[in-house]
């Protein structure tokens, strides 16, 4: 543990980021446990304290008597400053532990722009950047998430990557890790790494040879071990209704982004929207039932004291049983004044009676996603809603009394036009002229919110070229003069960071070189506007030789082997090349949870079923999970 006189963290704007000691964290003495484990999240404390996935490893490790996990974020700049200066080395929040005397320390990959904060973290902490300069005498870097599913940009800092859903991933790589520290590791850090492989779901990239292309292409990732994997299969968590969740998380002293008791409805999105990695990557849907989500939202309330129970899924009105839910919760809950909020609504299954429901105790706008502004662009991202759709909600909620509507959309989609971007502020002025005549006031507030379009792997558009940054910028500035309403607010966001995500998100083992570079260069807290310099990453670029165009704007052949090929999600790229034939077409594709099975692959390579269809193509009964 390190000392700290805490009177010098007067000097940092946020003390309580770093002092720990907040409601329901847990310390443990560390001599006491087998395993210590940090659990790093590569952005500051606000960001980091909202994040579920935090908050279910934190305590699915230390429901354990022989293990212990406590927490550490990316300090601010003020921190960092003072940190340096009186030679502090990165510590946990929990006991002021060192992190370089951790035996693990796992970080949780969400946005391709937070790794120079995991390079700066490391830097903090006094450990080596890459995996090959350290043996078991520093922590073991562990990492998992989205970003894990092409983990290859930053394969060379990392021992260990988790794919795919990691509760009981998690437990076994503790009892290996407990086994193997008895022994002394034998064989030293190789051989463990050997044996980790064996946990299906695992990766350790240290045991694979990369191979590229007299031209420079990518070639191959090949295992340089016999019985290590060729290609990690994602682990998926067949019983969520039982696997641990946390209904003791920690209270935060500050205001967080999500500051709130989180249900997690379900896991997977069988929707199948062409631009959401998500939506292949948790495939298939696994639901929890009412009863038991009201027994963790009760629990949850009981040990936090929090007013608001946030209903979190990718697509929370998809849950089958969310009106009964919604009476179940407010019924519990109606003298408690704790709200019921449902932060993502789909237009097609939006009901108002749902939404008066989950807002009788406090009031907010509506958000809705559209994606695109036509029905041609959204039947290309296969959306499958209409703008009768979202008239239709509006018209319900104007009438029962909303005034304000945020609507989500992207630019810079496949096959996009100029007649595509002028639909998203025809749209806008629609809404805001229905709330005209419903209401006959003029104080309606419709908030229009568009994105750059980052092609992610693992989805069908991971071969597509993205467009130029000068094309995205001219077309926000084409929909900006097609919006001139002081009641339509026209939020964008800037160009050069997409770009920079695209070069990662699809990037290879040649970019960790460059992401070295930028951080000497001075990058980090690339995610924040305020500090992301477009230059300076063109700057590290250059120095290394590397052009970014060839990750971001370059389509790929349908034939050309990619860096991720051997990080499985279970959805085949013959489905996601169907997917991309039939947005070319502007064809969609029905969800298959309403219509039968259209191949995607993932229920027989995980050996689930869909069963029991009604006449019309209307499911009574779905099973998910393996058997």
């Amino acid at each position: 543990m390190i000392q700290l006189d805490t009177s010098w963290l007067q000097h940092v704007q946020k003390p309580a980021r770093y002092t720990g000691g907040e409601y329901n964290s847990i310390i443990k003495d560390h001599s006491t446990v087998d395993v210590t484990m940090a659990l790093g999240f590569p952005d500051v404390y606000e960001v980091a304290m909202s994040h579920l996935g935090i908050k279910i490893l934190y305590g699915l490790v230390n429901r354990r008597e022989d293990a212990v996990a406590e927490r550490v974020f990316a300090p601010w700049h003020d921190m960092e400053e003072e940190m340096r200066k009186r030679n502090i080395p990165l510590f946990s929040l929990e006991t002021r532990t060192p992190i370089k005397d951790f035996d693990v320390l796992g970080f949780t990959l969400q946005y391709e722009m937070s790794f120079t904060n995991i390079l700066n973290m490391l830097d903090l902490a006094g450990i080596p950047m890459y995996a090959k300069d350290r043996d078991m005498d520093f922590p073991l870097l562990v990492c998992g998430g989205p970003c894990a599913f092409n983990v290859e940009p930053i394969a060379d800092f990392f021992d260990i990557v988790s794919l795919g859903e990691s509760e009981e991933w998690g437990d076994e790589f503790i009892d290996l890790l407990k086994a193997e520290k008895a022994k002394g590791f034998p064989g030293g850090k190789e051989a463990f790494l050997r044996k980790v492989a064996q946990i299906p779901g695992t990766y350790c990239p240290a045991l694979y040879d990369v191979e590229y292309t007299e031209q420079g292409d990518f070639k191959s990732i090949t295992p340089h071990f016999e019985g290590v994997p060729a290609a990690i299969q994602k682990r998926i968590v067949e019983d969520v209704e039982h696997i641990f969740f946390p209904t003791k998380p920690i209270v935060p002293f500050l205001d967080v982004v999500h500051d709130r008791a989180v249900l997690e409805l379900f896991r997977g999105c069988t929707r199948g929207c062409r631009f959401c990695q998500a939506g292949m990557l948790y495939r298939p849907v696994r639901e929890r039932t009412p009863e038991r989500l009201l027994e963790i939202a009760k629990e949850t309330i009981a040990n936090t004291g929090y007013n608001e129970i946030s209903l979190m899924s990718l697509s929370s009105a998809d849950y089958s049983k969310l009106p009964e839910l919604v009476d179940m919760l407010m019924e519990e809950f109606k003298d408690k004044q704790v709200s019921v909020s449902l932060p993502s609504l789909r237009i097609d299954s939006f009901s108002i009676d749902i939404a008066k429901k989950v807002q009788q105790v406090r009031k907010s706008g509506l958000t809705f996603a559209p994606e695109a502004g036509s029905q041609r662009m959204r039947d290309v991202i296969n959306k499958g809603v209409s703008e009768e759709d979202l008239l239709a909600a509006c018209t319900n909620a104007f009438k029962s009394g909303w005034n304000t509507v945020k609507l989500y959309f992207m630019m810079g989609l496949p096959t996009e036009t100029d007649e595509d971007l002028a639909g998203i502020a025809d749209l806008a002025y629609k809404v805001l002229d229905l709330h005209r005549d419903i209401t006959g006031k003029r104080n309606g507030s419709v908030t229009v919110s568009v994105s750059f379009f980052v092609p992610k792997t693992h989805s069908p558009y991971q071969w597509y070229g993205q467009q130029d940054v000068e094309e995205i910028h001219r077309k926000q500035k084409y929909l900006k003069s097609l919006i001139n309403n002081r009641n339509i607010s026209y939020h964008y966001h800037d160009g050069y960071t997409g770009y920079m995500e695209a070069v990662f998100a699809r990037g290879d083992r040649r970019l960790s070189s460059v992401l070295v570079e930028a951080w000497k260069l001075g990058c980090k807290f690339d995610g924040w506007t305020e500090f992301f310099s477009y230059e300076t990453w063109l700057k590290a670029f250059e120095n290394c030789g590397i052009d970014p165009v060839y990750y971001a704007r370059r389509t790929r052949d349908f034939d050309e082997p990619l860096p991720w090929d051997h990080l499985d999600c279970t959805v085949s790229k013959a489905f996601l090349k169907r997917e991309w034939e039939q947005a070319v077409a502007a064809n969609l594709t029905p969800d298959c949870r309403r219509a039968p099975c259209k191949g995607c692959n993932v229920c027989p390579e995980l050996n689930t079923a869909i069963v029991d269809y009604k006449e019309g193509g209307r499911v009574e009964k779905v099973t998910f999970g393996l058997t």
